[in-house]
């Protein structure tokens, strides 16, 4: 990758290329951030399928809290995603 000379080149050409390295730049977050959701999500969707480790016969009122809970901070998620609950307009 070549810079560009700051004392020979035209403003809008800097400011072109500036723009350009700052939209690259966003992207590689964007899809960094985007595989981070895509891990939690499988590892989720494993421990789900897996009851989120209890046991049929050894269920309790503590197992169901600890979903409840999971629930409330993954509808605080969607909520915020798809536009509803507080999040509605």
């Amino acid at each position: 990758m070549t810079h560009l000379n700051p004392i020979t080149t035209p403003r809008h050409q800097l400011r072109a290329e500036k723009a350009r390295r700052n939209k690259e730049a966003a992207l590689a977050a964007f899809l960094g951030k985007k595989a981070q959701i895509d891990e939690m999500l499988a590892r989720l969707q494993a421990l789900s399928k897996d009851h989120f480790n209890t046991h049929h016969n050894e269920v309790n009122w503590g197992d169901v809290g600890t979903l409840e809970h999971y629930a409330g901070l993954l509808k605080r998620i969607t909520d915020s995603a798809f536009g509803e609950g507080e999040h509605a307009e």
